[in-house]
C-alpha cells in the first residue's frame, strides 16, 4: 500500500490535510519539516503544508525540495507553494496584497490539478506573502482579485502550488482538488480501508509480537478496546488485559465496563488502584503534573501486574493519532497542546516495550475499524473519554468528595442525553467541576456552593469541534436534575467554546 507524506510546516491545518487525504481512502502520515524520511517504492506523494512563517525570515522552517520535485508529485500548500517558488528562483515578498479568509479563485488555462472544479469557485486564503516572480519552469494556473499567482504548476514535472487551503470546508470544492491530486496526478489507489487495515495490521502485530506476551491496559472506551481486539486476533492468549479502578472513572463504570468485557472473550483482570493514584495526587493541581502523575502510576501499576504474569515483554496502549500529534512540540510544527498519558510521562525505568496499533488513525477511524470488528455498540458509539479521567475536569485539587460529587453530575447529564435520544448526536459530553463558587438561593436560605460546566461536541475526529446547539428545554431540565440532586452544588454553565481556539477538553 503506498502512502502521501505531509512535511508539516507548523499549520493549524496540517492535520486537516491528513484527514481531507484519509477520506479519499489512502494512507498518509504528517513529518515534521526537518524530520529525515527515506524515499521508497510506498512513497505516492508529497504535500507541503502551511505554516505560519514567512518563508524570507532568516529562522524560517525549510525543506529540500531536491528529496522530491522530479522523483514523486508534490503539492505545496500556502507556505509550501512560497518555499517552492523560493528555492526554485522565484521571488515572495510581502504586499499589500495579502488575503485572508474566503476569495472567489478563477483558473486561468486548463491543469489535472483543477479536473471537474468549477471554473471560478470560492476558495480560503490565509496568507501574508505574495508570490511575485515565478521560477523559469513553472506557469500560472490560477488567480483571484487580489494575488495574480493563487496557484501555479511546473511546465514538465508533476509539481502543482496553490496559495489557498483546499483542506479546509469554506474552500468549496477542496475535496475535488485533493481527490485530483491524490487519484489522478499520484496514481494511486484508494485501499485504505479499515478491512484493510485490519488485516495489515493484523499481519504487523503477529511478526512483531511472535511469541511475545502482551498485557493491554483496558479503559472501555474505543481506542483501547479496538486494540486489544487487534492483538487478540494477532497473538490470541498471548495477551493480557488489564482493567485500572484509578479512583478517576464515571460512576459506577469499573464494575459495569467488566461485566461488558466478559462478552469479547479476552482474559481480563480488574485492578483496585484507587489509592495509589489519588495518594500520588493529593494537593496536585497543574494539569501537566497530573497526567505526568497519572502516567507514571499507570505504568507502574502494569510493571506490577507485569512482574507476576511473568516474561511479559510488551505494554500495549490505545494512543490514536491526534494523541501523538498534539504530545509533539518541535520548532516550526505545532505547538505541544497538552501532554496524554499514553506518550508522555513514561518513566526511564519502564521495562516493557510499547506496542500502539492505533497510533496512525484518527477517532472515526477506530470507531470504522471496531465495526469491522463485529464489536458492540456500547463500545464503537461510546463517547471518547481520557486517560486521566476526571482529574482533568476537576480543575483544582483532587479529592474523593470533588469525584463523587462530579460523579453524580456526569451520570445525570449522559443519563439524560441517551433518555432524549440525544447521546449519538454529539461526539462528546462531559460535566467539568470548576474551581469556582457562587452565591445560591434555596429555599429561604442563601447557599455559596459549586459552579459546574457541561461541555458537549460535535466533530468526525477530535482535531476540531464544534459546540454542540442541545435543545434549550434539555439543557434546562438537566440543570435542575443536577441542581436538585447533587448537594454541593447551585450553579450550572454551558460551555459555546469551539477547537480552536478552545481545546475540547478544559485540562
Amino acid at each position: 500500500m503506498k502512502k502521501v507524506l505531509i512535511i508539516d510546516f507548523g499549520s493549524q491545518f496540517t492535520q486537516l490535510i491528513a484527514r481531507r487525504v484519509r477520506e479519499q481512502h489512502v494512507y498518509c502520515e504528517i513529518v515534521p519539516h526537518h524530520k529525515p524520511f527515506v524515499l521508497d517504492d510506498t512513497l505516492g506523494g508529497v504535500i507541503l503544508s502551511g505554516g505560519p512563517s514567512s518563508v524570507n525570515q532568516a529562522d524560517a522552517p525549510d525543506f529540500d525540495l531536491d528529496q522530491v520535485i522530479g522523483k514523486v508529485p508534490v503539492l505545496g500548500v500556502c507556505y509550501g507553494a512560497q518555499l517552492i517558488a523560493k528555492q526554485q528562483g522565484g521571488r515572495v515578498a510581502s504586499s499589500n496584497k495579502r488575503e485572508y479568509g474566503r476569495a472567489m479563485f478563477t483558473q486561468t488555462g486548463s491543469s489535472p490539478l483543477f479536473q471537474s472544479v468549477s471554473d471560478s469557485t470560492q476558495m480560503w486564503m490565509s496568507h501574508a506573502d505574495t508570490i511575485m516572480e515565478l521560477p523559469d519552469g513553472y506557469h500560472i494556473t490560477g488567480s483571484t482579485d487580489s494575488v495574480e499567482v493563487a496557484a501555479y504548476q511546473h511546465d514538465s514535472l508533476p509539481v502543482y502550488c496553490v496559495q489557498f487551503h483546499p483542506e479546509v470546508t469554506h474552500s468549496l470544492e477542496g475535496d475535488k482538488i485533493v481527490r485530483n491530486f491524490l487519484i489522478d496526478i499520484c496514481g494511486l489507489t484508494p485501499d485504505w480501508t479499515p478491512a484493510a487495515f485490519i488485516e495489515d495490521t493484523v499481519a504487523e502485530l503477529k511478526a512483531e509480537l511472535g511469541d511475545s506476551k502482551v498485557i493491554c491496559g483496558l479503559s472501555g472506551g474505543v481506542d483501547s478496546t479496538v486494540a486489544a481486539s487487534l492483538i487478540h486476533r494477532a497473538i490470541g492468549d498471548q495477551l493480557y488485559c488489564i482493567f485500572v479502578d484509578n479512583g478517576l472513572l464515571r460512576k459506577n463504570e469499573y464494575t459495569q465496563v467488566l461485566k461488558q468485557y466478559e462478552q469479547l472473550g479476552l482474559n481480563v483482570i480488574g485492578v483496585d488502584a484507587k489509592e495509589q493514584f489519588l495518594g500520588e495526587l493529593a494537593g496536585v493541581t497543574d494539569p501537566e503534573k497530573k497526567r505526568k502523575v497519572i502516567g507514571r502510576v499507570f505504568i507502574e501499576v502494569f510493571q506490577e501486574a507485569a512482574d507476576r504474569l511473568k516474561d511479559v515483554d510488551y505494554l500495549a496502549q490505545g494512543t490514536i493519532y491526534p494523541d501523538v500529534i498534539e504530545s509533539v512540540s518541535v520548532k516550526g510544527p505545532s505547538a505541544t497542546i497538552k501532554s496524554h498519558h499514553n506518550v508522555g510521562g513514561l518513566p526511564d525505568t519502564m521495562k516493557l516495550k510499547v506496542v500502539e496499533p492505533l497510533k496512525y488513525l484518527f477517532k472515526d477511524e477506530v470507531r470504522n475499524v471496531g465495526v469491522d470488528l463485529g464489536l458492540a455498540k456500547e463500545f464503537v458509539g461510546r463517547h471518547p473519554f481520557p486517560g486521566p479521567g476526571l482529574a482533568i475536569r476537576i480543575l483544582s485539587d483532587i479529592t474523593p468528595e470533588k469525584i463523587a460529587l462530579l460523579q453524580e453530575v456526569d451520570a445525570i447529564f449522559i443519563d439524560e442525553l441517551k433518555d432524549k435520544d440525544l447521546y449519538d448526536e454529539v461526539w462528546q459530553a462531559f460535566a467539568v467541576l470548576l474551581p469556582v463558587s457562587s452565591v445560591g438561593v434555596m429555599g429561604d436560605e442563601r447557599t455559596y456552593e459549586n459552579v459546574v460546566a457541561l461541555r458537549a461536541v460535535g466533530s468526525r475526529d477530535g482535531m476540531t469541534a464544534d459546540w454542540s446547539r442541545l435543545p434549550y428545554e434539555f439543557l434546562g431540565d438537566v440543570s435542575n436534575k443536577i441542581i436538585n440532586q447533587v448537594k454541593g452544588v447551585n450553579r450550572v454553565v454551558y460551555d459555546i467554546s469551539s477547537k480552536p481556539p478552545a481545546t475540547i477538553e478544559w485540562e
